[in-house]
């Protein structure tokens, strides 16, 4: 199998990996916001794919509210000695 031909069928794949995700995350979610990011290219280009569903407005406040997570995880990560894992939950 040629290059191409592998591109392609994990092009498919990807799709409808795509599509089983958000068909699960719409079932219990009124809004949602997906970010994937492939493995960097040869010249060091990332991938960055982003969709939502739902109110674009509560779509930008979960990114918003992710940012501030993200941003205090990791001023409590350089604050210590040691990086913890937590989940949005906690």
């Amino acid at each position: 199998m040629n290059q191409a031909n592998r591109k392609r069928i994990v092009d498919r794949k990807r799709i409808v990996d795509r599509k089983r995700i958000n068909e699960e995350l719409a079932k219990d979610n009124v809004c949602y916001v997906l970010i994937t990011c492939g493995a960097p290219s040869d010249d060091g280009n990332l991938n960055v794919e982003m969709s939502y569903e739902g109110d674009a407005i509560l779509a930008s406040y979960l990114l918003q509210g992710a940012q501030t997570f993200i941003d205090e995880q990791e001023g409590e990560a350089k604050s210590s000695d040691r990086g913890k894992i937590v989940s949005f939950g906690e």
